[in-house]
């Protein structure tokens, strides 16, 4: 449903050139209303002028596309048109190339000029894009070629100087665009248009590369790195991490494939451990660590002990965790405050056993969000778990994919998850009862892979649907699709 007020602010910006005209008269307050309608409708025209004319210092993204009193969609959950971007982003040029003291003049702007163009929180799902949205790639590319125009094109007029904006973004590299995202950093040092990164996800990036960019970052901006299929290892994290670690304000740091393992120690793996937990112990903001893909069975303690504060997201996938690393972890200052937990790829079904169940009865008054895909979990263990993971009242996010469960395993899951009020997504694996002569147990490998009977599966999904609605708790999702955006980012949870 839309308002009166957002009906008629629609109304208003069918002709795009009235309405350019009548901004000047409109009250301020209307803008912010005004841009949301002008980027949903694609009146591009209409959006360059408000960016060229805001009349306040910030313009969020975040803020302005999200869901309002007066319209439901969130825009910010949508792929961004191209359109709409484009013109953004031509408001900010034309605004770039008005003289301070012309905008000072201006009635919109006698108060106050655009300081701040926050640009961060757009989707990326990782799903092909189609011709009318942008990536985060796209949007990283748009802003990067105006850094660079912008810095080629300036001219030394005395008396006349820019407006300067920062623009902050979520920036995505990898081999590839390297060089080009590099250049606009570079660029953007003592421009009008300064590029502050929050979040970095560097992909596939050599060492050196990586290094050379993170030097090119405001300390004061970071929030996340993000560092993926950079198969570092021990010694490629020990030159990198210096660099992440003078970045105080860090909230979220994402390594993968860190080998760490002592059962086959050597002299330079052990110092360059022991260096990398020294670095780790500089942090004072951390509050998410991802360490997908890194041996870490047995150091785990190692590792935790170093860091100042309590972390509220831990991802430990495929990390060969042995028992006295998961019981580390239920008794460290850690699992109280915890919110997301990731342990998918870990053999949960042995002695690993006990000991998980102690760690979620330590995290189970905040646990939001818990992965276990892949888990070696079976009716057995998922039975023997339900008294204390149902004790997790506050969980919205349960992923068991890839566990071999049987129809009846997830009945129980379904029938005693009705005391957990604030669920609303579980991701369950095809159950076993579904495939055609599995071995026993059979690996995460042949559940994935192996073809399911799609008979059984249509009435497997009809009873759990019969189950929902009985139980009066339709809106909860169960679902067999991992490659949906189900999965919540910690920064929004």
């Amino acid at each position: 449903m839309h308002t009166l007020v957002f009906l008629s602010t629609r109304q208003v910006l069918q002709c795009q050139s009235a309405a350019c005209q009548a901004l000047p008269l409109l009250p301020r307050e209307l803008f912010p209303l005004l841009f949301k309608v002008a980027f949903m409708d694609k009146k591009t025209i209409v959006l360059r002028e408000l960016v060229h004319t805001w009349p306040f210092p910030l313009l969020s993204f975040q803020q302005l596309l999200q869901e309002c009193a007066h319209c439901s969609r969130a825009l910010l959950q949508e792929r961004p048109s191209t359109e709409s971007m484009q013109a953004v982003i031509l408001g900010l040029t034309a605004r770039l190339h008005t003289p301070e003291t012309e905008a000072g003049t201006q009635p919109l702007c006698r108060k106050h000029a655009l300081r701040v163009l926050d640009m961060t929180g757009l989707l990326d799902d990782g799903v092909e894009q189609d011709p009318g949205t942008m990536s985060m790639w796209d949007c990283t590319a748009a802003v990067a070629r105006t850094c660079i125009a912008q810095q080629q094109g300036r001219t030394a007029e005395p008396g006349l100087a820019p407006v300067p904006v920062e623009v902050r973004v979520d920036l995505r590299v990898n081999r590839a665009s390297y060089a080009f995202l590099r250049e606009a950093l570079r660029s953007s040092v003592g421009s009008p248009l300064r590029l502050c990164c929050r979040d970095l996800r560097a992909e596939d990036l050599p060492m050196r590369n990586t290094v050379a960019l993170l030097q090119l970052l405001d300390a004061g901006c970071l929030r996340r790195v993000d560092l993926r299929f950079n198969n570092l290892g021990l010694r490629g994290l020990s030159v990198i991490i210096p660099h992440v670690a003078r970045f105080q304000h860090l909230a979220s740091l994402r390594l993968h494939y860190v080998h760490g393992d002592s059962r086959q120690p050597s002299v330079d793996g052990e110092d360059n451990f022991r260096y990398f937990l020294a670095q780790m112990g500089r942090f004072t903001c951390l509050r998410e660590l991802s360490m997908g893909s890194s041996l870490l069975s047995g150091r785990l303690d190692q590792l935790l002990s170093t860091l100042q504060s309590p972390l509220e997201s831990l991802e430990l996938a495929f990390c060969a965790l042995l028992p006295e690393d998961l019981r580390f972890l239920a008794r460290s200052p850690h699992a109280v405050h915890l919110k997301k937990l990731d342990l998918s790829g870990n053999d949960l079904s042995g002695s690993q056993l006990e000991p998980f169940q102690g760690l979620l009865q330590a995290a189970a008054a905040t646990l939001l969000h818990l992965e276990l895909t892949e888990c070696q979990l079976a009716d057995t263990q998922l039975l023997a778990t339900l008294p204390v993971l149902t004790r997790c009242t506050n969980l919205r996010y349960l992923g068991l994919y890839g566990n071999p469960l049987s129809m009846a395993g997830l009945k129980e899951l379904l029938r005693d998850s009705v005391a957990q009020a604030e669920l609303r997504t579980v991701v369950h694996p095809f159950p076993v009862d579904c495939y055609e002569g599995l071995p026993w147990p059979p690996p995460a490998s042949v559940l994935l892979e192996a073809s399911i009977n799609e008979e059984k599966f249509a009435r497997v999904e009809a009873e759990l649907h019969q189950l929902l609605l009985a139980s009066g708790r339709a809106h909860v999702l169960w679902t067999t699709d991992i490659y949906g955006r189900l999965a919540a980012d910690y920064f929004s949870l």
